[in-house]
């Protein structure tokens, strides 16, 4: 193995079939000169935001139940209204171990769809559901939300929703073709510093929001190396692309601080990234002399810096950090005309409130600001992947579709968030160029209501 990968050692990382979007290709187009992501014409994006009619039980099926698929499957055990009606995964002892919980809570067998990577299509087209979920490698969100979709299902994704602009724009046009919701699972955006931080905006107590930070800053080393899980898929990734890729952690909330298509939208984006030495280092020191590990190349630089500007003047950096050791971080940092919040660790300076030049610990605003989902949920959640994030995002997620409401994040959103991928890939690759941002809702986002999140 040299410098790309053959087909079978795509299979072996689970990226076979779909294969994996080299630079040339992310934007979907053929003009390696363009500084505009191509666009789609669908005409005009509707003038509300959609939303279904109120349904009292949601049916269920779930796609790829490992780490997190199944951490969804429990979430959902725990909430009123939902029945789990089918299951599907390739690793059939996992998913005969999922089907096994739902049996366990006394309900009847979901039922069971393990034929082959594509069995999803047959649940799609045989089983009565509301809504499908999936949770599968990166290269499958797609195929599955388009055959929910278009067998009149609503669909729910695990992040990113897509890594290429012709993708993002194909959820966009099924879900208006179909009219179904397709959801991009943003765990993030539910967790109680992100929501607090989003209640004190709203109240206004950082004035006008001007400036965000995020990112995803993980040391994944040892899971892009685990021969399971993510590992079985995760790197391969890192062999042929180069941007940022994994956005949407770091960027979700700075996007709902600011209303982003909701009133400002993204405009261009920058990108540059780094040398790719971690990795290569890792495999050298944990694995023989004249392994397969080691004769790998990656084309994913150890840390790629974005710079985002919007339609509204604001401005947004992101990072993407998974190759080198360090501490977990996300960054989260809202900056406004009146204070300003940073996290990792939690501090907040309000001016007239707190003492001057100096920080306060976030903790003293959780009594007058805490957002009333976690006041509602934080026992019921307890136990639950990510902090009980996770459990807050599918309970919020029923209720949409329990109350006939938009639901907090759209596929417009879903589209906006993953675009950051290609379009940092394309950055990277021409000297860091501006490219813009297609605009999912066509201008919609204007007239777009904010999020009802906050109550």
């Amino acid at each position: 193995m040299s410098d790309h990968l053959d087909r079978r050692d795509l299979l072996k990382l689970g990226a076979a079939g779909l294969g994996l979007a080299a630079v040339g290709s992310v934007l979907g187009c053929r003009d390696d000169g363009a500084r505009r992501a191509p666009r789609r014409a669908l005409g005009p994006a509707p003038d509300e935001s959609f939303y279904a009619p109120p349904m009292n039980v949601v049916r269920m099926g779930f796609v790829g139940v490992g780490l997190q698929g199944g951490a969804h499957v429990q979430n959902f055990l725990k909430i009123d209204g939902v029945e789990i009606k089918a299951i599907c995964d390739i690793d059939v002892p996992r998913m005969e171990e999922v089907i096994g919980w739902v049996e366990a809570d006394g309900r009847p067998r979901p039922a069971a769809y393990g034929r082959g990577e594509t069995d999803f299509m047959r649940l799609c087209q045989t089983e009565k559901l509301d809504l499908v979920l999936t949770a599968t490698p990166w290269e499958w969100h797609v195929p599955v939300c388009t055959s929910a979709m278009e067998n009149d299902k609503h669909v729910a994704t695990e992040v990113p929703a897509a890594y290429t602009i012709d993708d993002c724009w194909k959820l966009v046009e099924w879900a208006e073709r179909h009219k179904k919701h397709c959801v991009m699972l943003e765990n993030v955006n539910y967790g109680p510093t992100e929501l607090l931080v989003l209640n004190m905006v709203r109240q206004g107590l950082f004035g006008e929001i001007l400036h965000g930070e995020g990112g995803y800053l993980h040391d994944l080393r040892a899971i892009k190396f685990e021969d399971a899980h993510e590992g079985l898929w995760r790197r391969a990734h890192s062999m042929q692309r180069n941007g940022n890729l994994y956005p949407t952690h770091g960027l979700g909330p700075i996007a709902n601080c600011m209303n982003i298509n909701r009133g400002d939208r993204f405009d261009h984006l920058v990108s540059m990234s780094g040398p790719s030495r971690g990795l290569q280092q890792w495999a050298e020191e944990h694995y023989p002399a004249g392994s397969p590990e080691r004769q790998e190349r990656y084309a994913l630089g150890d840390i790629n810096v974005s710079l985002i500007k919007t339609s509204n003047g604001r401005t947004i950096y992101l990072n993407h950090d998974t190759n080198l050791p360090r501490p977990y971080s996300r960054i989260h940092l809202v900056q406004g005309t009146r204070g300003i919040f940073q996290g990792y660790p939690n501090r907040v300076h309000i001016e007239g409130r707190s003492p001057a030049h100096e920080w306060e610990p976030l903790e003293d605003y959780y009594q007058e600001f805490e957002h009333p989902l976690w006041r509602r949920l934080q026992e019921e959640s307890e136990g639950a992947r990510h902090g009980g994030m996770d459990f807050v995002e599918d309970w919020r997620l029923i209720q949409c579709l329990h109350q006939g409401t938009p639901t907090d994040m759209n596929v417009y959103d879903a589209a906006a968030l993953s675009a950051v991928t290609p379009l940092s890939d394309w950055s990277v690759a021409h000297g860091s160029r501006p490219i813009e941002f297609p605009d999912f809702t066509r201008g919609k986002w204007r007239t777009y209501p904010e999020l009802e999140i906050v109550s």
